[in-house]
């Protein structure tokens, strides 16, 4: 029923397809009814309601505003998810599961792959200065050239270690003798003194000079980082111009001190008599000849070589925590967390990473057309479009109820008139050819297909009245 009160609207699909009209009106009669229909008991629209199952009484359109398919011939509307079709929520349910434990046993074994990986190459990776690491921080390369010339090389990590291996057929080096507490530097100070052998650490500064060698300090960093000899060792006359340069220099009054590689005045390497005869103690201000990374680059081989290999036993002392005090050296250094984590477990991370990037991408969504389902629910175009049209009035939406039924009027009667759809919405085109289907031409077709908005519900009554009209005698002429 339809009154000034009730104003009138169509869907979309309503105004394309004419669906959900109502034998002997026009299809424009059946949207003005579904406008002007009333709201159910509680005042909720139709698109709020619980949509119905059954089909609707005979007469009535076909379902097409909602479901995208009919139902199966032999089956109820809304059984599209049965047990026989496979398309149901518990299929859906399981082959995402399926899909999810795929890709878990896929990250399982990347994973057990990488740290099988990082187990294995944790035996050749050991650290900074580590005579069995062959990391570029390392110094395997030195410890295999002695090896090749005879020269046996054994790894310890305590003071009392180091101490007790010491002899005049051996060299002792030192890697970081300011890590050591005052305890371990007596002890190492006594087996300088007594072994008879090389002793040599590598770049002490003034906390471990106090103990290990008392008549020489510091001078600061070297400017340069390869230096020339400038002295009569025969060690450093025979490798030449090495990489000294690039720690600490040092000074000295000690009697019988060989100061070589001077940088501004002030020797990066010193060789200094001990008590016992043929005993010496080597200061090598700079790491970088023992290192792997720079073993090959200048004289750095050479003198390496003679000063380690000088003895047939070389005892490779790496300063563990247990050696260090509170407050003393690098012990209290803070390290990132990524210092921490050893090298090999670096590379099993970032296969790990990788890994995860790689699976990501496999299993992403991928863009692709789109796959028509099966409903549970078929609702009858005519409520789809009876909803939209209370919601129109409930927001009172003149405008766009006024748009969608001039729209689709116009669609309909370019199809009367023959007007190519592509213009149908074109005054210049779709007004003469309608104007010429009309007896008297009477009618102001402009202002009624592309007029103004009406200014109230009556109005918008009017006007479905009116295209309802126009249509139906375009249609009839």
């Amino acid at each position: 029923m339809t009154g000034p009160n009730h104003p009138s609207d169509a869907s979309d699909a309503a105004g394309s397809g004419g669906a959900g009209s109502v034998p002997g009106r026009s299809p424009q009669g059946a949207e003005r009814t579904a406008a002007a229909a009333p709201s159910g008991p509680e005042g909720r629209s139709a698109a709020e309601e619980t949509p119905r199952r059954a089909p609707g009484p005979a007469g009535t359109a076909p379902a097409t505003a909602v479901a995208t398919e009919a139902p199966a011939p032999g089956r109820a509307p809304g059984s599209g998810t049965g047990a026989g079709t496979g398309t149901g929520p518990g299929t859906t349910i399981r082959r995402a599961a399926r899909r999810v434990r795929r890709t878990a046993a896929v990250l399982a074994v990347l994973a057990a792959g990488a740290v099988i990986i990082a187990v294995l190459n944790s035996g050749t990776r050991h650290g900074h200065l580590d005579p069995r690491s062959a990391d570029p921080s390392g110094s395997r390369a030195v410890a295999e050239l002695l090896k090749e010339r005879g020269v046996t090389t054994r790894v310890v990590t305590t003071a009392r270690e180091a101490a007790d291996a010491t002899g005049p057929r051996t060299t002792l080096l030192v890697t970081d003798p300011d890590l050591l507490g005052a305890t371990q530097r007596s002890v190492i100070r006594s087996a300088i003194d007594l072994s008879g052998g090389r002793t040599v650490l590598l770049a002490p500064g003034d906390v471990g000079l106090s103990d290990l060698s008392p008549g020489v300090r510091t001078e600061g960093d070297a400017t340069t980082d390869d230096l020339d000899p400038r002295c009569t060792l025969p060690a450093a006359d025979s490798a030449g111009r090495a990489g000294t340069g690039g720690g600490l220099r040092y000074t000295t009054a000690v009697p019988g001190a060989t100061a070589c590689y001077p940088s501004g005045g002030h020797p990066t390497l010193l060789v200094l008599p001990t008590g016992t005869s043929g005993g010496d103690t080597v200061l090598l201000g700079s790491e970088t000849i023992l290192l792997n990374e720079s073993l090959a680059e200048e004289g750095n081989a050479s003198l390496a070589l003679q000063l380690l290999g000088s003895r047939p036993d070389l005892v490779w002392y790496l300063p563990s925590l247990a050696d260090s005090e509170p407050g003393t050296g690098s012990g209290d250094e803070d390290k990132t967390l990524f210092e921490l984590v050893p090298a090999g477990w670096s590379w099993a991370l970032l296969q790990l990473f990788l890994a995860a990037v790689l699976a990501a991408l496999w299993r992403a969504r991928r863009l692709g057309p789109l796959v028509t389902e099966r409903l549970p629910v078929v609702i009858r175009a005519s409520e789809t479009t009876e909803g939209r049209a209370r919601l129109y009035r409930k927001a009172g939406a003149r405008d766009r109820a006024a748009t969608v039924l001039r729209a689709a009027t116009r669609e309909r009667l370019a199809a009367l008139v023959g007007v190519p759809p592509t213009r149908a919405h074109e005054p210049a085109a779709l007004v003469p050819a309608v104007s010429a289907r009309l007896a008297g031409g009477s009618r102001d077709v402009t202002a009624l297909l592309f007029g103004t908005t009406p200014s109230d519900d009556a109005a918008l009554v009017a006007l479905a009245d009116h295209l309802d009209a126009l249509e139906r005698e375009v249609r009839t002429s």
